[in-house]
Protein backbone atom coordinates (compact mmCIF):
# COMPACT_ATOMS: atom_id res chain seq x y z
CA UNK A 1 0.00 0.00 0.00
CA UNK A 2 1.71 3.47 -1.25
CA UNK A 3 1.64 6.57 1.27
CA UNK A 4 -1.43 7.97 0.11
CA UNK A 5 -3.15 4.89 0.09
CA UNK A 6 -2.69 4.68 3.87
CA UNK A 7 -3.03 8.43 4.24
CA UNK A 8 -6.89 7.66 2.62
CA UNK A 9 -7.54 4.83 4.37
CA UNK A 10 -6.50 6.12 7.97
CA UNK A 11 -8.67 9.56 6.63
CA UNK A 12 -11.57 7.06 5.49
CA UNK A 13 -11.49 4.77 8.63
CA UNK A 14 -11.34 8.33 11.01
CA UNK A 15 -14.68 9.71 8.93
CA UNK A 16 -16.69 6.50 9.86
CA UNK A 17 -15.61 6.63 13.29
CA UNK A 18 -16.84 10.25 13.68
CA UNK A 19 -19.78 9.71 11.84
CA UNK A 20 -20.74 6.68 14.27
CA UNK A 21 -19.94 9.12 17.25
CA UNK A 22 -22.04 11.62 16.09
CA UNK A 23 -24.82 8.83 15.46
CA UNK A 24 -23.87 7.67 19.05
CA UNK A 25 -24.02 11.13 20.80
CA UNK A 26 -27.30 12.45 19.09
CA UNK A 27 -28.58 9.11 20.28
CA UNK A 28 -27.28 9.57 23.59
CA UNK A 29 -29.02 13.19 24.02
CA UNK A 30 -32.38 11.45 23.97
CA UNK A 31 -32.11 9.74 26.74
CA UNK A 32 -34.73 9.91 29.02
CA UNK A 33 -34.27 9.42 32.99
CA UNK A 34 -36.73 8.98 35.70
CA UNK A 35 -37.52 12.03 37.84
CA UNK A 36 -35.67 10.26 41.08
CA UNK A 37 -32.81 9.17 39.02
CA UNK A 38 -29.30 9.98 41.11
CA UNK A 39 -25.71 10.40 40.02
CA UNK A 40 -24.68 9.14 43.69
CA UNK A 41 -25.89 5.84 43.75
CA UNK A 42 -25.17 5.18 40.40
CA UNK A 43 -28.79 4.67 38.92
CA UNK A 44 -28.48 7.56 36.18
CA UNK A 45 -24.95 6.07 34.63
CA UNK A 46 -27.11 2.46 34.23
CA UNK A 47 -29.70 3.88 33.03
CA UNK A 48 -27.43 6.21 30.28
CA UNK A 49 -25.50 2.92 29.64
CA UNK A 50 -28.64 0.92 29.00
CA UNK A 51 -29.95 3.47 27.06
CA UNK A 52 -26.64 3.72 24.99
CA UNK A 53 -26.40 -0.25 24.44
CA UNK A 54 -29.15 -0.21 22.93
CA UNK A 55 -29.23 2.32 20.86
CA UNK A 56 -25.38 1.88 19.65
CA UNK A 57 -25.57 1.92 15.87
CA UNK A 58 -22.32 -0.48 15.81
CA UNK A 59 -24.03 -3.27 17.37
CA UNK A 60 -27.05 -2.61 15.26
CA UNK A 61 -25.36 -3.05 12.49
CA UNK A 62 -23.59 -5.78 13.65
CA UNK A 63 -26.75 -7.32 14.62
CA UNK A 64 -28.37 -6.87 10.80
CA UNK A 65 -25.08 -7.76 8.46
CA UNK A 66 -24.91 -11.01 10.69
CA UNK A 67 -28.40 -11.90 11.16
CA UNK A 68 -28.73 -10.70 7.05
CA UNK A 69 -25.78 -13.47 6.09
CA UNK A 70 -27.26 -16.20 7.89
CA UNK A 71 -30.41 -15.37 6.25
CA UNK A 72 -29.24 -15.19 3.02
CA UNK A 73 -26.21 -17.84 2.73
CA UNK A 74 -27.54 -20.55 5.71
CA UNK A 75 -31.66 -19.57 5.75
CA UNK A 76 -31.17 -19.39 9.37
CA UNK A 77 -32.72 -17.10 11.95
CA UNK A 78 -31.76 -16.42 15.78
CA UNK A 79 -32.67 -19.17 18.05
CA UNK A 80 -36.37 -19.58 18.26
CA UNK A 81 -37.46 -20.05 14.56
CA UNK A 82 -37.05 -22.61 11.69
CA UNK A 83 -36.92 -21.09 8.45
CA UNK A 84 -39.11 -22.80 5.91
CA UNK A 85 -39.95 -22.73 2.29
CA UNK A 86 -42.03 -19.86 0.26
CA UNK A 87 -41.63 -17.62 3.55
CA UNK A 88 -43.01 -20.38 5.96
CA UNK A 89 -41.61 -19.71 9.50
CA UNK A 90 -41.98 -22.38 12.29
CA UNK A 91 -41.15 -21.81 15.91
CA UNK A 92 -38.47 -24.61 16.92
CA UNK A 93 -40.17 -25.41 19.95
CA UNK A 94 -42.08 -27.57 17.30
CA UNK A 95 -38.59 -29.33 16.33
CA UNK A 96 -36.00 -29.62 19.06
CA UNK A 97 -35.62 -32.40 21.65
CA UNK A 98 -36.34 -32.07 25.08
CA UNK A 99 -34.27 -33.33 27.71
CA UNK A 100 -36.17 -35.91 29.88
CA UNK A 101 -39.30 -35.41 27.52
CA UNK A 102 -40.77 -38.56 27.88
CA UNK A 103 -40.17 -38.32 31.36
CA UNK A 104 -42.21 -35.08 31.12
CA UNK A 105 -44.89 -36.22 28.70
CA UNK A 106 -45.79 -38.79 32.02
CA UNK A 107 -45.52 -36.12 34.21
CA UNK A 108 -47.79 -33.85 32.53
CA UNK A 109 -50.43 -36.69 31.26
CA UNK A 110 -50.48 -37.58 35.03
CA UNK A 111 -51.72 -34.09 35.69
CA UNK A 112 -54.51 -34.17 33.35
CA UNK A 113 -55.54 -36.77 33.99
CA UNK A 114 -55.64 -34.85 38.17
CA UNK A 115 -57.52 -32.25 36.52
CA UNK A 116 -60.19 -34.51 34.78
CA UNK A 117 -60.53 -36.27 38.21
CA UNK A 118 -60.89 -32.73 40.24
CA UNK A 119 -63.33 -31.26 37.71
CA UNK A 120 -65.42 -34.61 37.52
CA UNK A 121 -65.68 -34.09 41.12
CA UNK A 122 -68.05 -31.49 40.66
CA UNK A 123 -69.81 -32.81 38.22
CA UNK A 124 -67.84 -30.55 35.52
CA UNK A 125 -67.55 -32.02 32.26
CA UNK A 126 -63.69 -31.59 30.70
CA UNK A 127 -63.07 -30.81 26.80
CA UNK A 128 -59.55 -30.90 25.66
CA UNK A 129 -59.06 -28.98 22.20
CA UNK A 130 -55.56 -30.83 21.11
CA UNK A 131 -54.18 -28.26 18.99
CA UNK A 132 -51.81 -29.60 16.16
CA UNK A 133 -48.37 -28.65 15.72
CA UNK A 134 -48.63 -25.91 11.90
CA UNK A 135 -45.41 -27.62 11.18
CA UNK A 136 -47.82 -31.08 11.40
CA UNK A 137 -50.52 -29.18 9.43
CA UNK A 138 -47.82 -27.61 6.64
CA UNK A 139 -45.12 -30.36 6.23
CA UNK A 140 -45.17 -29.37 2.21
CA UNK A 141 -43.28 -25.62 3.71
CA UNK A 142 -40.55 -27.15 5.67
CA UNK A 143 -36.94 -27.09 4.48
CA UNK A 144 -34.29 -29.89 5.29
CA UNK A 145 -34.89 -29.13 9.01
CA UNK A 146 -37.40 -32.03 10.47
CA UNK A 147 -39.35 -32.12 13.72
CA UNK A 148 -37.56 -34.78 15.98
CA UNK A 149 -38.40 -38.36 16.36
CA UNK A 150 -40.31 -37.72 19.35
CA UNK A 151 -42.86 -35.42 18.08
CA UNK A 152 -43.92 -37.79 15.02
CA UNK A 153 -46.72 -39.29 16.46
CA UNK A 154 -46.66 -36.71 19.23
CA UNK A 155 -50.66 -36.01 18.51
CA UNK A 156 -51.84 -38.97 17.90
CA UNK A 157 -50.02 -40.21 20.96
CA UNK A 158 -51.80 -37.35 23.20
CA UNK A 159 -55.15 -38.32 21.34
CA UNK A 160 -54.90 -41.84 22.36
CA UNK A 161 -54.13 -40.75 25.94
CA UNK A 162 -57.28 -38.58 25.93
CA UNK A 163 -59.20 -41.28 24.91
CA UNK A 164 -57.51 -44.02 27.29
CA UNK A 165 -58.62 -41.63 30.37
CA UNK A 166 -61.90 -41.63 29.00
CA UNK A 167 -61.69 -37.37 28.26
CA UNK A 168 -63.46 -36.15 25.10
CA UNK A 169 -60.95 -34.71 22.65
CA UNK A 170 -62.42 -34.10 19.23
CA UNK A 171 -59.83 -34.51 16.10
CA UNK A 172 -58.58 -31.34 15.41
CA UNK A 173 -56.13 -32.04 12.93
CA UNK A 174 -58.78 -33.74 10.35
CA UNK A 175 -61.13 -30.50 9.95
CA UNK A 176 -57.97 -28.19 9.79
CA UNK A 177 -56.32 -29.68 6.98
CA UNK A 178 -59.54 -30.10 5.03
CA UNK A 179 -60.38 -26.09 5.63
CA UNK A 180 -56.12 -25.64 4.44
CA UNK A 181 -58.37 -25.34 0.70
CA UNK A 182 -60.39 -22.75 1.81
CA UNK A 183 -57.46 -20.25 2.82
CA UNK A 184 -54.56 -20.53 5.42
CA UNK A 185 -56.10 -22.43 8.58
CA UNK A 186 -52.08 -21.11 10.79
CA UNK A 187 -50.57 -17.51 9.95
CA UNK A 188 -46.95 -17.85 7.93
CA UNK A 189 -45.40 -15.32 10.00
CA UNK A 190 -46.73 -16.25 13.10
CA UNK A 191 -46.73 -19.11 15.55
CA UNK A 192 -50.43 -19.19 15.71
CA UNK A 193 -53.74 -19.75 13.81
CA UNK A 194 -55.85 -17.57 11.80
CA UNK A 195 -59.50 -16.74 12.85
CA UNK A 196 -60.53 -18.68 10.50
CA UNK A 197 -58.04 -21.49 11.57
CA UNK A 198 -60.04 -20.87 15.27
CA UNK A 199 -63.14 -20.61 13.54
CA UNK A 200 -62.63 -24.02 11.88
CA UNK A 201 -61.70 -25.64 15.61
CA UNK A 202 -64.63 -23.70 17.34
CA UNK A 203 -67.16 -25.02 14.93
CA UNK A 204 -65.84 -28.82 15.43
CA UNK A 205 -66.00 -28.35 19.89
CA UNK A 206 -69.09 -27.06 19.16
CA UNK A 207 -70.83 -30.10 17.23
CA UNK A 208 -69.09 -32.44 19.58
CA UNK A 209 -70.25 -30.39 23.13
CA UNK A 210 -74.16 -29.48 21.34
CA UNK A 211 -73.94 -33.39 19.95
CA UNK A 212 -72.96 -34.99 23.60
CA UNK A 213 -75.81 -32.82 25.25
CA UNK A 214 -73.43 -30.77 28.15
CA UNK A 215 -74.86 -27.50 28.39
CA UNK A 216 -78.35 -27.25 30.04
CA UNK A 217 -78.33 -23.49 29.83
CA UNK A 218 -80.84 -22.23 27.46
CA UNK A 219 -79.48 -21.22 24.06
CA UNK A 220 -77.81 -17.53 23.36
CA UNK A 221 -77.22 -16.35 19.46
CA UNK A 222 -74.03 -14.85 19.04
CA UNK A 223 -73.16 -13.09 15.22
CA UNK A 224 -69.59 -12.46 14.21
CA UNK A 225 -68.63 -9.39 12.22
CA UNK A 226 -65.11 -9.16 9.98
CA UNK A 227 -63.19 -5.79 10.36
CA UNK A 228 -60.62 -4.69 7.65
CA UNK A 229 -57.90 -6.54 6.28
CA UNK A 230 -54.95 -5.50 7.67
CA UNK A 231 -50.95 -6.47 7.05
CA UNK A 232 -49.73 -9.10 10.87
CA UNK A 233 -46.00 -8.70 11.75
CA UNK A 234 -45.65 -12.54 13.40
CA UNK A 235 -43.84 -12.97 16.64
CA UNK A 236 -41.59 -14.96 14.44
CA UNK A 237 -40.22 -12.10 12.20
CA UNK A 238 -38.43 -11.45 16.06
CA UNK A 239 -35.83 -13.90 15.35
CA UNK A 240 -35.05 -12.51 12.25
CA UNK A 241 -33.36 -9.13 13.40
CA UNK A 242 -32.95 -7.48 9.92
CA UNK A 243 -34.56 -4.30 10.50
CA UNK A 244 -33.44 -1.75 9.68
CA UNK A 245 -30.89 -2.08 7.38
CA UNK A 246 -32.19 -5.17 5.48
CA UNK A 247 -35.70 -5.14 6.02
CA UNK A 248 -36.30 -6.27 2.30
CA UNK A 249 -35.22 -9.61 3.37
CA UNK A 250 -37.92 -9.76 5.43
CA UNK A 251 -40.78 -12.41 4.40
CA UNK A 252 -44.19 -10.12 3.83
CA UNK A 253 -45.80 -9.69 6.34
CA UNK A 254 -49.15 -11.76 6.96
CA UNK A 255 -52.44 -10.08 6.19
CA UNK A 256 -54.78 -10.37 8.87
CA UNK A 257 -58.87 -9.59 9.08
CA UNK A 258 -59.98 -8.70 12.32
CA UNK A 259 -63.08 -10.50 13.66
CA UNK A 260 -65.58 -9.35 16.64
CA UNK A 261 -68.49 -11.97 18.07
CA UNK A 262 -71.26 -10.17 20.21
CA UNK A 263 -74.98 -11.55 21.11
CA UNK A 264 -77.13 -10.77 18.42
CA UNK A 265 -78.74 -9.21 20.90
CA UNK A 266 -77.28 -5.84 21.23
CA UNK A 267 -78.82 -5.00 24.06
CA UNK A 268 -78.27 -7.91 26.30
CA UNK A 269 -74.98 -7.41 28.20
CA UNK A 270 -71.76 -9.51 27.16
CA UNK A 271 -68.85 -11.42 28.23
CA UNK A 272 -68.58 -12.05 31.58
CA UNK A 273 -71.12 -9.89 32.82
CA UNK A 274 -73.57 -12.07 32.04
CA UNK A 275 -72.37 -14.68 35.16
CA UNK A 276 -72.63 -12.00 37.89
CA UNK A 277 -75.95 -13.88 39.79
CA UNK A 278 -76.39 -17.06 37.28
CA UNK A 279 -74.74 -20.23 36.84
CA UNK A 280 -71.09 -20.41 34.62
CA UNK A 281 -71.97 -22.71 31.19
CA UNK A 282 -68.13 -22.73 29.75
CA UNK A 283 -65.39 -21.86 30.90
CA UNK A 284 -61.81 -21.47 28.59
CA UNK A 285 -58.70 -22.25 29.29
CA UNK A 286 -55.46 -22.23 27.49
CA UNK A 287 -52.83 -20.41 26.13
CA UNK A 288 -52.41 -17.11 23.97
CA UNK A 289 -54.45 -19.39 20.99
CA UNK A 290 -57.18 -18.33 23.55
CA UNK A 291 -56.42 -15.45 25.17
CA UNK A 292 -54.80 -13.04 22.02
CA UNK A 293 -58.21 -11.64 20.70
CA UNK A 294 -56.85 -11.36 17.27
CA UNK A 295 -57.79 -14.63 16.42
CA UNK A 296 -61.61 -14.44 17.95
CA UNK A 297 -60.99 -18.02 19.18
CA UNK A 298 -63.48 -17.45 22.06
CA UNK A 299 -66.15 -15.16 20.12
CA UNK A 300 -66.31 -18.41 17.59
CA UNK A 301 -66.59 -20.66 20.41
CA UNK A 302 -69.68 -18.49 21.66
CA UNK A 303 -71.48 -18.88 18.46
CA UNK A 304 -70.32 -22.44 17.70
CA UNK A 305 -71.94 -23.48 21.24
CA UNK A 306 -74.95 -20.62 21.29
CA UNK A 307 -73.57 -20.04 24.65
CA UNK A 308 -71.13 -17.26 26.79
CA UNK A 309 -68.60 -18.45 28.51
CA UNK A 310 -65.78 -17.25 30.67
CA UNK A 311 -62.10 -17.10 29.28
CA UNK A 312 -59.13 -18.09 31.63
CA UNK A 313 -56.49 -18.23 29.12
CA UNK A 314 -53.33 -16.63 29.29
CA UNK A 315 -50.12 -15.38 27.18
CA UNK A 316 -46.89 -17.13 27.63
CA UNK A 317 -47.61 -19.42 30.00
CA UNK A 318 -48.39 -22.85 28.03
CA UNK A 319 -51.25 -25.52 29.00
CA UNK A 320 -50.82 -26.29 32.55
CA UNK A 321 -50.60 -23.13 34.60
CA UNK A 322 -53.66 -21.36 33.60
CA UNK A 323 -55.58 -24.44 34.33
CA UNK A 324 -54.03 -24.94 37.55
CA UNK A 325 -54.43 -21.52 38.77
CA UNK A 326 -58.01 -21.49 37.37
CA UNK A 327 -58.95 -24.48 39.93
CA UNK A 328 -57.50 -22.74 42.34
CA UNK A 329 -59.26 -19.56 41.86
CA UNK A 330 -62.31 -18.40 44.34
CA UNK A 331 -64.13 -18.28 40.76
CA UNK A 332 -64.36 -21.88 40.37
CA UNK A 333 -64.98 -22.63 43.53
CA UNK A 334 -67.99 -20.74 43.78
CA UNK A 335 -69.49 -20.60 40.60
CA UNK A 336 -68.07 -23.78 38.58
CA UNK A 337 -69.06 -23.93 34.75
CA UNK A 338 -70.95 -27.04 33.11
CA UNK A 339 -67.68 -27.73 30.86
CA UNK A 340 -64.33 -26.57 30.68
CA UNK A 341 -62.65 -26.22 27.54
CA UNK A 342 -58.87 -27.14 27.70
CA UNK A 343 -57.08 -25.41 24.30
CA UNK A 344 -53.76 -27.65 25.04
CA UNK A 345 -51.64 -26.83 21.76
CA UNK A 346 -49.53 -30.19 21.27
CA UNK A 347 -46.07 -29.07 21.72
CA UNK A 348 -46.51 -28.09 24.97
CA UNK A 349 -46.87 -32.02 25.99
CA UNK A 350 -43.22 -33.18 26.36
CA UNK A 351 -42.29 -29.42 27.91
CA UNK A 352 -41.15 -29.30 32.19
CA UNK A 353 -43.40 -27.10 33.69
CA UNK A 354 -42.14 -24.37 36.65
CA UNK A 355 -45.14 -25.68 39.05
CA UNK A 356 -43.48 -23.55 42.22
CA UNK A 357 -46.07 -21.16 42.15
CA UNK A 358 -48.73 -23.76 43.68
CA UNK A 359 -48.72 -26.01 46.82
CA UNK A 360 -46.33 -29.69 46.28
CA UNK A 361 -48.85 -31.37 48.06
CA UNK A 362 -51.48 -30.47 45.79
CA UNK A 363 -49.61 -31.19 42.80
CA UNK A 364 -48.65 -34.47 44.06
CA UNK A 365 -52.01 -35.41 45.04
CA UNK A 366 -53.19 -34.51 41.13
CA UNK A 367 -50.08 -36.47 39.85
CA UNK A 368 -50.35 -39.50 42.36
CA UNK A 369 -54.18 -40.26 41.08
CA UNK A 370 -53.20 -39.71 37.38
CA UNK A 371 -50.53 -41.68 37.63
CA UNK A 372 -51.66 -44.80 39.37
CA UNK A 373 -54.48 -44.73 36.51
CA UNK A 374 -51.51 -44.96 34.25
CA UNK A 375 -49.66 -48.27 36.01
CA UNK A 376 -52.78 -49.74 36.18
CA UNK A 377 -53.68 -49.48 31.92
CA UNK A 378 -49.95 -50.57 31.08
CA UNK A 379 -50.38 -53.69 33.37
CA UNK A 380 -53.62 -54.52 32.35
CA UNK A 381 -52.25 -54.25 28.62
CA UNK A 382 -49.56 -56.50 29.37
CA UNK A 383 -51.45 -59.18 31.08
CA UNK A 384 -53.80 -59.38 28.02
CA UNK A 385 -52.53 -62.37 26.16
Amino acid sequence: MTRQLRKLYVALFLAVLALLFVWSARNLLSVTLPPDTSVLDGKWAKAVESHYDKEFPVKRLGTNVWAALDYLLFGEGRPGVIVGRNDWLFSDEEFKPVVNGEQNIADNLALVRGVRDQLARQNIKLVLAIVPAKSRLYPEYLDETQPAAMRTRLYEDFHAAAERAGILAPDLLKPLEQAKSNGEVFLRTDTHWTPMGAEVVAQTLGRTIRGDALLSSEPQQFVTETGEIKPHKGDLLNFLPLDPLFSDLLPPADKLQQRTTHPANDGEAGGDALFADTEVPVALVGTSYSANERWNFPGALRQSLASDLVNHAEDGRGPLLPMLKFLQSEEFKSAPPQVVVWEFPERYLPMQNDLSDFDPSWIAELKKAGTAESLASTAGKTATP
